[in-house]
C-alpha cells in the first residue's frame, strides 16, 4: 500500500473512532440554548461558539472512551452489528486510542478556561463533572453505560446540562463581571430547563437505538445496559415515551408561557419520528437499526433548529 493510501486509511480510521454522526448531540443544545437567549436578549457569540466547541470535544472524547474500554474489556465482538470500532478491529492500537481521548478532554478542559472566566464557579464544577462522566460512562471500576445508567448520563449531561449551561454562559456574560462565584440572576431559569427536555429525549434516544441493536451482544459480554436490563418491549416503551416529550414541551411553551405559535414547528418531524418509531417497534437487527440511529441524530437536528427559530421567532 503507497504512503498516500495509508495517510487516507489512518485518516478514515479516526473519523470513525470520532464517530462524525454523533455531533448533532454536540451541536442541539447549543443551537436551542442559543435560540433561548436571543429570545431573552441575552444572546453572546463568543461563549455561544464556546460552549460548542467544548460539547463537541466532550462528545468526541466520550466516543473514543467508548471504543477503547469497550474494545479492552472484551464488550466489543466480532459479532457486534453496529458500526465499526477502531480498536476492537485493530484499525488503531488501543493506547494510541488511549492517548487521543484523553487529548481531546484535555483540549475541552482547555476550551473550559475561557468559560470558567465567564460562567464562573458553576460552570467549573459543571464542565469538571461532564469530563469524568465522559471517562466513566465506559471506563474506571464503575462504568455508568454498562450499569444500566447510560440513558441518564446522556439525559443530563448531553441534554439538560448542554442546553442549560449554553444559556448560562451567555446570561451570565450580560449579568456578571468575571468569574462569578455564585449564580447571577436570569441564568438559571425554569424556561431553560423546560427547553432541555426535547433535546435531552431525543439524544437519549440516539443510546436507544444502539443499546436495542445491540442487546443480545451486550449480554453475552456481560455489558449491562438499561436495554439489557429491560428488555425490548420497556425499551421501545421508553423510546416513545421520550418522543412524546420532545413534542410536548413546544406546545407548553406556546401555551403555558404564551410564546408565539412558531414555537410549534417542531411538530413538522412527527411524520419523520413516526417512521423512525416504526422502525423501533418491528425490527431489532443491525441492517434496521442502524439507519435508524442516523435518522434519529438527524431528527434530533432538524428538532433543534426548528425549536430554536420558534424560540426566536
Amino acid at each position: 500500500m503507497s504512503d498516500t493510501a495509508t495517510e487516507h486509511s489512518r485518516r478514515e480510521a479516526w473519523l470513525m473512532a470520532a464517530r462524525p454522526h454523533t455531533l448533532p448531540a454536540a451541536a442541539a443544545p447549543v443551537i436551542v440554548g442559543v435560540g433561548l437567549a436571543v429570545h431573552e436578549g441575552v444572546f453572546a457569540a463568543l461563549p455561544a461558539l464556546a460552549a460548542f466547541v467544548g460539547a463537541a470535544l466532550i462528545q468526541i472524547g466520550t466516543n473514543f472512551a467508548n471504543d477503547y474500554y469497550d474494545a479492552v474489556k472484551g464488550v466489543d465482538t466480532d459479532e457486534r452489528e453496529g458500526f465499526t470500532r477502531v480498536t476492537q478491529s485493530g484499525l488503531i492500537a488501543p493506547e494510541s486510542v488511549k492517548r487521543a481521548m484523553y487529548a481531546t478532554f484535555a483540549l475541552a478542559i482547555l476550551v473550559g478556561v475561557y468559560l470558567v472566566y465567564v460562567g464562573g464557579l458553576p460552570i467549573l464544577v459543571i464542565g469538571l463533572a461532564s469530563v469524568v462522566s465522559g471517562v466513566a460512562y465506559a471506563g474506571g471500576p464503575y462504568p455508568l453505560g454498562s450499569h444500566g445508567l447510560g440513558d441518564l448520563f446522556v439525559f443530563v449531561f448531553f441534554g439538560v446540562v448542554a442546553v442549560m449551561g449554553t444559556f448560562y454562559v451567555q446570561a451570565a456574560s450580560a449579568a456578571a463581571g468575571a468569574f462569578p462565584t455564585g449564580i447571577p440572576e436570569g441564568t438559571v431559569t425554569l424556561a431553560a430547563f423546560v427547553a432541555s427536555l426535547p433535546v435531552a429525549a431525543i439524544s437519549t434516544n440516539i443510546l436507544v437505538v444502539n443499546n436495542v441493536r445491540d442487546l443480545e451482544t451486550d449480554r453475552e459480554a456481560g455489558k449491562k445496559t438499561l436495554a439489557v436490563l429491560v428488555g425490548y418491549t420497556a425499551s421501545r416503551a421508553e423510546f416513545v415515551g421520550l418522543l412524546a416529550l420532545s413534542y410536548v414541551v413546544p406546545v407548553w411553551f406556546w401555551l403555558a408561557r404564551g410564546y408565539s405559535p412558531a414555537v410549534l414547528l417542531p411538530l413538522a418531524t412527527i411524520p419523520y419520528a413516526a417512521a423512525i418509531a416504526r422502525t423501533m417497534l418491528t425490527d431489532t437487527s443491525g441492517a434496521a437499526l442502524n439507519p435508524a440511529l442516523e435518522r434519529t441524530g438527524k431528527l434530533l437536528a432538524a428538532h433543534s433548529v426548528l425549536f430554536a427559530l420558534g424560540l426566536v421567532i
